[in-house]
């Protein structure tokens, strides 16, 4: 993860990516679990531990604080006496019929817990569990506890799983127990596994041996074959499946899962176990399947992968559609249809499935294969298609800039749409009014990027790149636009709120490092009159020198501040291959230089030279080269300039501690 935004005297990088790129990442506590993404249409969710074994179900009932799923908490009380009791009696109450009656309830619930199967090791085991669950105890204390409990629970694993709180105390042994009480857990629980994973407690314990015993995960997996489909569709079973696979499976693993949805066939033929060489076809997933198969056998197992696809879209309301084993299915199957040899039965084989799944697209951007579906339909899909998509998408669009996977999509259908005014209504507008949450973050900063520079090096990664570059050859198939042209009429329809967006909020967005990154990006790309936006920039740092607030830097300190200014007065991005400054066509350095005397002033300008520590002197130092290559266009303002640096400046330029002051005073004497 990128570190927080934060001011720094260390200079940081000017880019999101590449070889100059500074990653810092935040530390992780070490039992951190992974997370699969969530779906951009789901709501943000609540702080919940709801999967953790120490707060699955909270309870309250009885003393010791369960209750069994089976006693009958809400049967009746003494009916005799509430009949015979008005509503509203006038009578005074019994002091101790209340108590006596809570005695009567506790008795009848002892006797009724006591009658079931397992209550005398159900009751031991509880005893236990509360020791070793304890939150602040040596560790060699709640491993003895973990023996103890698994001395009182060996054998009976099976028998007592199903239940609520007997679940619970299984896995709090497999989440303090070492490999050795793990192992033993799940090799007791082998043929249980598929109902377990049905169950509404012990899901969340098949979940923790799948993830923390790796050499009982393929037998586990080889259980649920042949159901997986159902198990997708079953409320308690699908996130065990959709966790497995994102997770914890390794790539054969994944296979075990996505083999029912190739057919009965392709099961009948399959080698669970199996030699290196048939693991390693297995990987392939699809390919391997159809790796040597004849035609027919190939249209056998694309119609069962079709019509398996479609019962998991069909019954959308069961969420397996956001799951990423149903995308990398999917793909496959998109995949698979280009080798195909009719071109005729090809493309009605990819109609028929995007027929099929056209309104839950939504539901798969956040996964890679999900991504990679949707951005297939883009570059394949006619316009109708690809406005129909729009419309589904158009809801999550700001969501979609904070996720790396489906923020792909978003770029993907700017690449290929040619109708850029559609484009304008359904995306530009949505990622450029959230302007000011997405500078934040680096995805959201991406999405902005994308908008005036797409995929530069500055702040998209080769890797990125690369992914971006999978669509362009269909694009140049089936888009009648130029890319270069479609790029510049993006450009357009971004740059006026964009540089709305600098002007309203300059003073707060250039003290963030991220904000800095995306200012610099408008105002030397954006299209049309940047005039209000530098004006705006420039009072942001026409305050005194140094800043009236001691407890707050002067923006021009700030090292990505600093950096902001000095890159729009040399007129752009230097460039480390070519040694020298690339300059920007759309921006006019001159003009920023002129509004920068004139705003900024003598004192506040002599200040950054003289004052404090900060990179002021580079910045003014930029500001004299940029004057006098400005020539006759400049002589105004150079030499007012001139004027404030006399005898007394440039002496105090001399005895101050600014970084670059020897920079400066060379510019000085060019003047």
């Amino acid at each position: 993860m990128p570190a927080p935004l934060r001011s720094t005297n260390k200079r940081p990088a000017t880019t999101q990516a590449g070889p100059k790129a500074k990653k810092v990442q935040l530390e992780k506590p070490a039992n951190a679990e992974k997370k699969r993404s969530r779906p951009v249409t789901a709501p943000v969710p609540e702080a919940s531990a709801s999967d953790s074994d120490d707060d699955i179900n909270d309870l309250d009932g009885d003393d010791d604080g369960w209750v069994d799923e089976d006693d009958g908490g809400d049967e009746p009380m003494d009916e005799d006496i509430q009949e015979s009791t008005p509503a509203a009696s006038t009578q005074p109450k019994d002091p101790n019929a209340a108590r006596e009656s809570h005695k009567a309830q506790k008795v009848l619930h002892e006797q009724r817990r006591a009658a079931k199967p397992h209550s005398s090791l159900l009751v031991e085991a509880k005893r236990v569990w509360s020791l070793a669950r304890a939150k602040a105890i040596p560790a060699a204390e709640r491993q003895k506890h973990i023996q103890d409990l698994m001395n009182v629970i060996r054998g009976k694993v099976k028998d007592i799983v199903f239940k609520h709180d007997a679940s619970r105390i299984v896995q709090t042994a497999v989440k303090y127990g070492g490999q050795k009480e793990r192992d033993e857990i799940a090799e007791e629980l082998k043929g249980k596994y598929k109902e377990l994973a049905q169950n509404k407690y012990s899901k969340f314990l098949v979940t923790k041996l799948i993830r923390l015993c790796p050499t009982h995960r393929t037998s586990i997996l080889t259980e649920f074959q042949t159901q997986v489909l159902r198990l997708l569709l079953h409320r308690e079973a699908t996130s065990v499946l959709a966790d497995t696979f994102e997770l914890y499976a390794n790539a054969y693993e994944r296979t075990l899962l996505l083999r029912d949805f190739y057919g009965k066939e392709t099961m009948l033929f399959s080698v669970t176990g199996g030699s290196d060489e048939e693991k390693e076809r297995a990987k392939k997933g699809l390919r391997g399947v159809l790796e040597g198969a004849d035609i027919e056998r190939r249209r056998r197992v694309l119609v069962a992968l079709k019509d398996n696809l479609g019962t998991i879209f069909n019954n959308s309301d069961k969420g397996a559609v956001t799951h990423a084993v149903v995308h990398r299915a999917l793909w496959e199957y998109l995949s698979a249809l280009s080798d195909v040899p009719d071109d005729a039965e090809r493309d009605k084989l990819r109609r028929d499935m995007f027929e099929t799944c056209q309104e839950v697209l939504a539901e798969m951007v956040h996964t890679k294969d999900g991504s990679r579906v949707v951005r297939e339909f883009l570059a394949l899909g006619t316009a109708k298609d690809r406005k129909q998509i729009l419309k589904v998408l158009k809801p999550h669009v700001e969501r979609m800039c904070f996720d790396d996977e489906a923020q792909t999509v978003l770029f993907t259908a700017l690449d290929v749409i040619d109708d850029t005014k559609l484009a304008s209504k359904s995306l530009i507008v949505e990622i450029t009014t959230p302007a000011s949450k997405l500078y934040m973050s680096p995805q959201g900063r991406r999405a902005l990027f994308y908008l005036l520079v797409p995929r530069t090096r500055r702040h998209f990664t080769p890797a990125q790149i690369t992914s971006l570059a999978e669509t362009d050859e269909i694009r140049a198939r089936t888009s009648k636009k130029e890319a270069k042209a479609r790029e510049e009429e993006i450009r357009k329809f971004a740059s006026e709120a964009l540089l709305a967006w600098v002007e309203q909020g300059a003073p707060s967005i250039v003290r963030e490092p991220g904000g800095s990154l995306v200012v610099t990006e408008v105002m030397l790309f954006a299209d049309g009159d940047k005039t209000s936006a530098s004006k705006s920039l420039l009072r942001a740092i026409a305050a005194s020198y140094p800043s009236a607030d001691a407890s707050l830097s002067h923006p021009i300190d700030l090292p990505h501040t600093s950096r902001l200014y000095k890159t729009l007065l040399q007129g752009g991005h230097f460039s480390h291959a070519a040694k020298s400054v690339e300059h920007a066509e759309g921006w006019d350095a001159g003009a920023f230089a002129a509004e920068f005397v004139n705003i900024i002033g003598k004192d506040v300008t002599i200040g950054m030279c003289t004052l404090g520590e900060g990179n002021g002197a580079f910045v003014v130092a930029e500001l004299l080269e940029t004057l006098i290559r400005g020539g006759d266009k400049s002589t105004i303002e150079r030499e007012k300039v001139k004027g404030w640096f006399g005898v007394e400046a440039n002496k105090a330029v001399e005895d101050g501690t600014a970084k670059g002051k020897k920079v400066l005073l060379e510019k000085l004497a060019l003047l």
